[in-house]
């Protein structure tokens, strides 16, 4: 054996050191990939050729491994290391030749090319990271960054360590909007840096919190390394989990495991959230404290002139901002909890439910029993039993059957007469308008307030008239029809409210980017949609944005973006209301009218939308933002081809089931997941988040993914550890990216020290994510 490794310890070296020298030698990432992949095969080749990569492998025809196999042990589960005293035999790792090994590499990349590049099922997700990627870009060209900072500062600026707190808030933001994090630290970097400086903040504190907050993007949704982590990892879970079943004997992993193993992208965004709030969270914290501890590193600043500016009293902003709004929303919740607001849908199955199946199978074989019993207890399998064995009493499961009219019409009247009285959509609509009205009323103490009580006694009109005129039996036209006069009620106030809210600073510049951010993640989180229609939405979105500023720049009209934008949320609101169906044997008048009512508001909608590209082109904007998504796009994705190339070569010589091999070999599932978290955290000094998530995911996914971990913490943890590596010395990408940026003043030294804390903050954040899972799995729990 070569230095006394094993032939494949040696491939596996060879492998990982060609790829190292291929990124550090400073050609493009992608083709690095690809080119190591190609040299690495051929030096493990020759290297075989010469006899002088031998493998010692387990002798499969020895008394000793028939005697283990006897005894109860799979042959799936033997290995060198778990059974390091059985017999070997050494061989070469290409028994059958290099050449052999080389055509087989070559029909598996052109079939995963094909399945995950070109036609599988991740390949719909995957154009998801394209439209992310654009309404990034176009949100960080349209001044987005530059308005969030000034405001922010403002705002905050007279706290201690308050321009470092802004820092962290507005960073937040920009990981929700943009989620590319070179973006982000580059642009903070130029645009709060050299102010953090000017007014007295330290070095360390400035670039730290700049850093930091710049790598949030990597784990708030919507998330690009999510998205590329999720597509691999649920593919990942699913196989991991049916080898653990067919290990424990049972037949799939449905059987198993009692639930389908499926992970989505939508999923991990939920779980993702409060994850990305606590480390936000966490950032903020440590500049207060920072400030408090050493008020000369980090003082207060006032910012901007707030002459002729209405003052607003601490006892007005704590009515109007906190006391109003958390009155309305908790009067709301109130009320869906005593059935008073809820749905009024009255549509209702056409046949009948079939009868439930036991929580467990258990007609299973005896190996499978004994896993399912010591996976899920004595007592849910007592229970399966027994409900297996009701059903069995009653005559079996009964299948669902088609229900007569006579049953259908029962059912619709016992809905009708469950219905709340206020609708869903009524009453969120009613929310909505009441915050605005309150935070309306807040920004102005001294203005005329008569419009937004006129407005407020609308939305008492609208609920009232839904209570008394409208039941669950009301059609939708009917409806609109006796909620017109409310509507018009409340848009006398509206007009007046919306440009009350137009003079705050806050409100202008935030409520617009918010909006889209809600309008995305609310999509998603909420289980409307799956993340590629919604990131299209927030792609469009972006670009009327952009339009809108470009056009306010220029001191013309936005108007046809704001139209565009109302026609879009009335062919939504149309859509949820009526039937827009015109396939059927009878279509109602008004349903015939909403339809045309939506596809003009869809006509005018696209209108606008090639409209705003029109003046993002003509101003220049767009033709940069296509040229960077392009860019950014194809790297991801020649990215992705060059790291399964790379994954096939060490399949091809065993690398990656000799790997995998060592990490069953450990009896505690913990040892092996931080032996993977502290691999993953020192490749990341090294490998960009795209090389570790396709090219080492793949490798030890199987492992920690087919354990008894909840795989949504798994991919969050990941996901915060290749945050972590990002911000760690010397070859943290976002160290590099404000290094750049950074004036020369500022000295290498001064931003490593200023990340330390922050690292120490992340690796605070992985340990409580560690021993508190639930903060990841909450949100996913109660959503679905």
């Amino acid at each position: 054996m070569l230095f006394g490794l094993d032939g494949i310890e040696v491939g596996i070296i060879i492998v990982f050191l060609t790829l190292f020298a291929g990124i550090l030698s400073g050609f493009p990432v992608a083709f690095a990939i690809s080119g190591s992949a190609v040299i690495s095969f051929a030096i493990i080749a020759a290297l075989d050729s010469s006899g002088l990569l031998l493998h010692a492998a387990v002798d499969t025809t020895t008394a000793e491994y028939r005697e283990l196999v006897n005894s109860g042990v799979r042959p799936e589960a033997i290995s060198v290391f778990r059974y390091p005293e059985l017999p070997r035999y050494e061989d070469v790792l290409f028994p059958s030749g290099w050449e052999v090994a080389l055509d087989r590499n070559i029909g598996f990349m052109v079939n995963r090319m094909n399945e995950r590049v070109l036609a599988g099922q991740s390949i719909e997700t995957l154009l998801a990271v394209l439209m992310f990627v654009m309404m990034g870009i176009v949100l960080e060209r349209s001044r987005i960054a530059d308005e969030l900072l000034t405001t922010m500062a403002k705002v905050f600026g007279p706290l201690p360590g308050g321009l470092a707190v802004s820092i962290v808030i507005v960073g937040a933001f920009l990981a929700a909007s943009t989620g590319i994090v070179g973006a982000t630290v580059v642009t903070m970097g130029l645009l709060a840096l050299p102010t953090m400086l000017k007014n007295g903040y330290s070095p360390q504190l400035s670039t730290g919190v700049i850093a930091a907050s710049g790598t949030l993007g990597q784990i708030i949704p919507p998330s690009i390394v999510i998205v590329l982590l999720g597509t691999l990892a649920g593919d990942i879970y699913s196989a991991a989990q049916e080898t653990r079943a067919q290990l424990a004997g049972c037949t799939d992993a449905l059987t198993y495991l009692g639930s389908p193993a499926v992970l989505s992208v939508g999923t991990l965004f939920q779980a993702a959230l409060l994850p990305g709030i606590l480390l936000a969270g966490l950032y903020a914290g440590y500049a207060f404290v920072f400030a408090l501890i050493n008020p000369s590193k980090a003082p207060p600043v006032q910012l901007g002139d707030t002459a002729g500016r209405e003052v607003i009293t601490r006892n007005e902003a704590f009515t109007w901002f906190l006391a109003v709004p958390v009155g309305i929303i908790g009067l709301a919740i109130g009320l869906s909890q005593t059935n008073i607001m809820g749905s009024q849908s009255i549509l209702v199955d056409s046949y009948t439910d079939s009868s439930e199946a036991a929580s467990l199978r258990t007609r299973v074989s005896d190996d499978c029993r004994e896993a399912m019993i010591e996976l899920h207890g004595q007592e849910a399998w007592d229970q399966a039993v027994a409900e297996q064995s009701a059903i069995d009493d009653s005559g079996g499961a009964t299948e669902s059957r088609q229900l007569t009219p006579e049953e259908r019409e029962d059912l619709v009247q016992q809905a009708i007469a469950a219905a709340a009285p206020i609708g869903t959509g009524i009453g969120i609509l009613a929310v909505l308008l009441g915050l605005v009205f309150a935070i309306a009323r807040g920004v102005s103490p001294t203005g005329d307030h008569r419009p937004i009580w006129i407005g407020v006694a609308g939305i008492g009109l609208m609920l009232l008239a839904d209570i008394l005129f409208i039941s669950a039996a009301t059609s939708p036209g009917t409806a609109t029809l006796i909620l017109l006069i409310p509507f018009v009620v409340i848009y006398i106030g509206l007009r007046p409210a919306v440009q009350l809210l137009g003079q705050n600073d806050i409100l202008r510049v935030v409520f617009p980017p918010l909006v889209l951010i809600v309008a995305v993640l609310g999509s998603i989180l909420g289980g409307i949609t799956n993340p590629t229609p919604a990131a299209a939405l927030g792609a469009g979105g972006a670009i009327l944005l952009a339009a809108y500023r470009k056009r306010k720049d220029q001191g013309k009209s936005g108007k046809i973006v704001i139209y565009s934008a109302l026609t879009i949320v009335l062919m939504l609101v149309i859509g949820a209301n009526f039937d827009l169906r015109m396939g059927q044997e009878v279509v109602t008048f008004e349903n015939r009218l909403a339809y045309i009512i939506a596809f003009g508001c869809f006509l005018f909608s696209m209108f606008g939308l090639l409209w705003s590209c029109w003046v993002l082109i003509a101003g220049g904007v767009l033709a940069p933002v296509v040229r960077e998504t392009a860019k950014v796009t194809s790297m991801v994705f020649t990215i992705l081809i060059g790291s399964q190339l790379l994954n096939l070569v060490l399949i091809s010589f065993g690398g990656e089931h000799y790997i995998q091999q060592f990490l069953r070999s450990f009896d505690n599932e913990w040892q092996v997941f931080l032996l993977v978290m502290l691999v993953l955290f020192v490749l990341g000094f090294v490998l960009d988040f795209l090389e570790i998530i396709y090219i080492v995911i793949p490798i030890v996914g199987p492992v920690i993914y087919g354990g008894t971990f909840d795989p949504k913490w798994v991919t969050i943890m990941i996901a915060v550890n290749l945050q972590t590596s990002f911000l760690t010395p010397p070859f943290g990408f976002a160290l590099f990216y404000l290094r750049g940026v950074a004036p020369k003043s500022i000295t290498t030294g001064e931003i490593y020290k200023g990340v330390m804390p922050f690292i120490l903050i992340q690796v605070v954040g992985l340990l409580l994510l560690a021993f508190f899972p639930g903060v990841v799995t909450i949100i996913p729990n109660l959503l679905n």
